[in-house]
This record gives structure tokens, sequence and C-alpha cells, in this order.
């Protein structure tokens, strides 16, 4: 897997303080995307265990409430394999940190996949569905647009039923 960068510090994408990992590549190229830079496949750099220790590293700071994975598409078939294994291992060193995923996949249909990886054991919060240019709201929280929504993973894994983990406004 190919990432763009990594943030020590990220405020902007979940609750509290944050390491946020950037990982490359995108086929949804949604108009009006904040991060084009991350659509190419081939750019970034390659995301190696020397990157994974970095984030390790970073994160054991008391005040890191957890990790934040974004893109480019973390759940695109080129990327998932590696963000199920980092997601894997961010929680076993981390079992109390929490990790958040930006997807422009929809929930309905990350659980129908047979290539996911088991990656939703690992994820607390999950930010589903594209960017739409024409329902942009500058006053969400943790998205984008009125389209997107904010999913507790676990609880939606328990109750079989898609759960929001808070309003967005």
């Amino acid at each position: 897997m190919r990432y763009n960068k990594i943030r020590e510090m990220d405020i902007s994408n979940g609750k509290g303080v944050r390491v946020s990992l950037f990982v490359q590549g995108c086929e949804f190229h949604c108009e009006g995307c904040f991060n084009p830079e991350t659509w190419d496949f081939s750019k970034g750099k390659i995301f190696t265990t020397e990157d994974m220790n970095n984030i390790i590293k970073l994160a054991k700071k008391d005040y890191i409430k957890g990790l934040s994975i974004l893109g480019g598409e973390p759940l695109h078939p080129n990327n998932i394999e590696s963000v199920a294994m980092i997601a894997e291992y961010f929680k076993y060193v981390y079992p109390t940190k929490d990790i958040w995923l930006w997807t422009g996949y929809k929930y309905e249909d990350i659980i129908k996949r047979t290539d996911t990886h088991n990656v939703l054991d690992y994820i607390d919060v999950l930010i589903d569905g594209q960017f739409k240019k024409d329902k942009k709201n500058l006053k969400l929280k943790w998205a984008g647009s009125e389209n997107q929504r904010c999913i507790d993973v676990g609880r939606s894994l328990r109750e079989n039923k898609i759960v929001l983990e808070e309003k967005m406004l």
C-alpha cells in the first residue's frame, strides 16, 4: 500500500488529538474533493514497518485519542488488506484508543464484501459515503456533505443495523 502522509497531531479528523494516516489511491474522484492529491495510486510513499512503528510511537502520548485513516480510499481493494493489518495492530497495542475511518463506500456495501479482511472489527467510527458537492455542508463536524454518515461500527455490527455515532452538526 502507498500513503500520502502521516499527521502527528490532527484535530480535524475525529474527536480529540489524533494521529492520521492518509492512504494513497482513490477511484471515486469526487467533484470538490478536499484531497485530490491522494487519487493517484502510483504516487505517495510505500507504507513500511518503519511507518507503522512511527504511528505506534506517535500514538503513545497520553493526549492522543486514537488513529484516523483517510484517503484516498482506505477500503479500495488495493489498500484494504494493509489498512486492516494497520488497524488490527494499532488496536493490539492500544486497545483503549479508537480508530476512525473515512470511506466513499457505504456501510451496507462494505459488510457484503468478501475482501474486507475483517477491517470493521477494528474500526470504532466509520464515516461513509462519497462526498457530494451539491450536498456540501461546512457545518458538519466529521463529514463534508450531508449524505455521509458517522457510524458507531461496534454497535452496528452487534445490533445488525446502522447505529449513528452522533449528530454531525
